[in-house]
């Protein structure tokens, strides 16, 4: 399967969740098991080489690809939850969507200093969802960033929110 297969793959859903947006639903790739094999083989391909020790999901779709790639580099997974959600001490960062403001939670001791850590989310819109996600990690001082989406929407240059020391990837760009 090519990325143009696992392009062609996604359901496009207009209008969700507010009028005007389009929503790109990566569960159509999910679904079938060829092209989640090959997301995972490409992301670990991607961060093989990385020396990654945990990878971050932001939830809920970075829940999805977030823990298998973790487990194929040996890593461990944290996840990033909107608040009220996880037990433990949590700490936490808001920020500004293209259709609203929202905030994040994680675990205060999800992350440590010796960690290389690769946050993994669906989809590079604005980037403010990873962005606060990068915030969050960062106040964990983690010895290396990675970004990683499934899908970037070019024509919003998502990228440019992010520091020049971290590298932001994706497998497809749309």
């Amino acid at each position: 399967m090519s990325k143009e297969s696992l392009a062609k793959s996604i359901r496009e859903i207009p209008d969700f969740p507010i009028p005007g947006i389009l929503f790109y639903d990566v569960t159509t790739l999910f679904k079938d098991p060829q092209a989640l094999q090959e997301l995972s083989d490409t992301l670990y391909d991607m961060y093989k080489e990385k020396g990654i020790t945990k990878v971050v999901g932001i939830e809920s779709r970075g829940f999805i690809m977030g823990p298998i790639l973790a487990t194929r580099l040996g890593a461990g997974f944290v996840p990033i939850r909107k608040p009220g959600k996880l037990p433990a001490e949590t700490i936490e960062e808001s920020y500004d969507k293209e259709y609203g403001t929202d905030t994040i939670q994680m675990h205060k001791d999800g992350i440590s200093e010796n960690d290389v850590v690769m946050l993994h989310d669906d989809l590079l819109a604005t980037g403010g969802t990873m962005k606060a996600a990068c915030n969050l990690v960062k106040q964990m001082n983690p010895k290396k960033m990675f970004v990683n989406f499934l899908i970037e929407l070019k024509e919003l240059n998502g990228k440019a929110v992010f520091d020049e020391d971290i590298e932001v990837q994706s497998v497809l760009s749309l």
